[in-house]
């Protein structure tokens, strides 16, 4: 209708004007008319090959017959075909035979399917020969032909994939989580059969913490990389392993015959990973503690035995460590007491139910008390007196010996403030407050509420402290004794590197442990051993007290060797803050000293 209506004004616009017609004019317009329509063509069609080939995704279209009508640059790329490949008319068959690469296995089984108004949709994957993926969407219309878009998902898929690897394995290590090796134990679990044992080994890395706080958090990354191939180099493809998180892994052994191949595996483990580790040419010695648990004897649900070898190993680590240890029922009753324990110190802390008692420092040239060092005590509610080393481990574990040991500092203080101006008080400081608290302004606070003067104050630590954190204490330490405060090693003698430390740091006391003490009597070697520490001391510059004393005779032995000080029960056992007037009192000068 338009075409006539066009042709109807081009006809009265070629008129004479005596109402004949122009036809030479006429056949113009009509010529004009056609070129412009074949212009207007060309540029749709040149508009629409700019659109195809600059498509992010491939196009192709078949007619009912599936030989190709068009298709773009883009599809070409995805698939490897050349021009030539891709002319109109070309059957599927013949382009599927080029293509660079096959349709992924089974995808066709799993092709999914679904309807439009526009017809059927149909999703396939290809597989190309240099490892990309590639989705093709096919939309069947209702006269059988179809248009094709193909997109490359590689990156897509790729990214997929590591998310769902990394929900369930270890970005560090690549080793099973903890959420992977419960599914891994259940499906061990669900397919034992009656005869069949599976132990669980749960395993924790001794103090390595103290590994980043003095390599850095980079090194312990690196050395816990070199712990999962080891571990996975022991647990083979016959086991599994898993990293629970922090130093801790799990190992699930499948065999029969138990407990005699867990038991050869643990020791592997303990012999593999007391090996050095290196950072660059540092060599790190680690040692690992060790919760056993068999099914079906201590469990056969999957929360059963994990927490029954988590049971057993609380119970490894708290009995010294280094060691495996295996679950036993008397053993849940103990950690339930330790929890009620736990629940009750932590009400302790802020209930404020413990005190301090001290045991007098005595000077042996002086014959007299020169100081008290400070001892905790706790009152239960309940359950009276409990022992230091019951809860005081505990509490370093928990992390609660920084608010403990704040409080002590305070209290040793105001209490040594109401003493004689030259009469000291010496606290023990645990290697945890040099880690997780403020040390050098917890000490002067305490100083400062209590007026106390910093050369009245001696700290006590002992090796472990800059055996751990060696970088963070050294500077804690040189503050405090700029300050006035004195510094003094506890139990010298009892670890591995106690000279070398002396070296490190210019501590103004050596404390000797009292296990030294026992036999100087009579035993020559020990005696010898004690003498060498006097002289040590002496030559070194600091003061040395001997720890343990307990008789007169080791008394007499010590001061022959001009010993600066003892302490032990020969002079007094720890008494309450009360008492101190009174042992002061008893130690008169150049007097002899008073067992009380």
């Amino acid at each position: 209708m338009e075409a006539e209506a066009l042709f109807r004004r081009q006809c009265a616009a070629c008129l004479k004007e005596d109402g004949t017609a122009d036809g030479q004019r006429l056949i113009k317009l009509v010529l004009e008319t056609y070129r412009q329509a074949n212009r207007n063509l060309a540029e749709q069609s040149r508009l629409l090959e700019i659109v195809l080939n600059h498509l992010p995704l491939g196009l192709c279209i078949f007619d009912s017959d599936q030989r190709l009508v068009v298709s773009n640059i883009r599809f070409q790329q995805l698939f490897g075909l050349e021009v030539d490949d891709t002319r109109a008319g070309t059957s599927i068959g013949s382009l599927i035979a080029k293509i660079d690469g096959l349709e992924k296995a089974g995808a066709r089984a799993v092709a999914r399917e679904s309807r439009s108004d526009g017809g059927r949709i149909r999703r396939r994957e290809w597989e190309m020969n240099d490892g990309r993926i590639i989705q093709s969407v096919v939309t069947v219309l209702p006269d059988g032909s179809n248009i094709s878009i193909h997109a490359d998902i590689t990156e897509d898929r790729k990214a997929a994939e590591r998310i769902a690897f990394l929900a369930h394995h270890d970005p560090l290590t690549g080793l099973p989580n903890r959420i992977r090796f419960r599914e891994q134990l259940d499906t061990a679990l669900a397919a034992r059969k009656p005869d069949d044992q599976i132990a669980l080994i749960h395993l924790n890395l001794d103090r390595f913490k103290s590994v980043n706080n003095t390599l850095g958090v980079s090194a312990g990354d690196k050395i816990l990389r070199q712990v999962a191939d080891r571990l996975r180099a022991l647990a083979g493809s016959s086991n599994i392993l898993a990293r629970l998180g922090s130093d801790e892994f799990a190992i699930l052994q499948c065999a029969r015959e138990q407990p005699w191949n867990v038991m050869a595996l643990a020791d592997q483990i303990r012999r593999e990973l007391s090996e050095p580790f290196f950072r660059g040419d540092k060599a790190v010695e680690l040692s690992v503690s060790m919760g056993i648990a068999i099914c079906p004897k201590d469990g056969a649900e999957t929360e059963l035995l994990l927490k029954h070898a988590g049971v057993a190993l609380s119970h490894a680590k708290s009995g010294g460590r280094r060691g495996e240890r295996f679950f036993t029922s008397e053993m849940e009753a103990q950690l339930e007491s330790r929890r009620a324990l736990e629940a009750d110190l932590r009400k302790a802390v802020h209930n404020e139910e413990f005190e301090l008692h001290y045991q007098p420092l005595y000077d042996m040239a002086e014959r007299r008390i020169c100081g008290f060092e400070a001892l905790l005590r706790w009152n239960h509610p309940t359950r009276g007196r409990i022992a230091p080393l019951e809860f005081i481990p505990l509490a370093e574990e928990v992390g609660l010996i920084v608010d403990i040991g704040r409080w002590v500092l305070k209290r040793a203080c105001m209490d040594a403030i109401t003493w004689p101006t030259d009469i000291k008080v010496a606290v023990n400081v645990s290697a945890i407050q040099f880690i997780s608290s403020d040390l050098e302004e917890d000490v002067c606070a305490a100083l400062a509420i209590s007026e106390l003067s910093p050369g009245r104050l001696e700290i006590e630590i002992t090796e472990s402290v800059l055996m751990e954190n060696r970088d963070e204490a050294l500077p804690i330490l040189h503050a405090l004794r700029q300050r006035g405060v004195h510094i003094s090693m506890d139990d010298f003698g009892t670890g591995y590197s106690s000279l070398s430390y002396l070296s490190s740091f210019p501590f103004d006391k050596i404390k000797i442990d009292k296990s030294f003490v026992n036999d100087i009597v009579d035993n020559k070697e020990a005696f010898a051993i004690m003498r060498a520490i006097i002289l040590l001391g002496d030559a070194l510059g600091m003061r040395v007290t001997v720890e343990g004393v307990e008789t007169a005779q080791q008394h007499d032995l010590l001061a022959q060797e001009a010993c600066d000080e003892i302490q032990g029960y020969h002079i007094s056992s720890p008494r309450p803050a009360l008492d101190v007037p009174k042992l002061l009192a008893g130690s008169q000068p150049h007097g002899k000293a008073q067992a009380v």
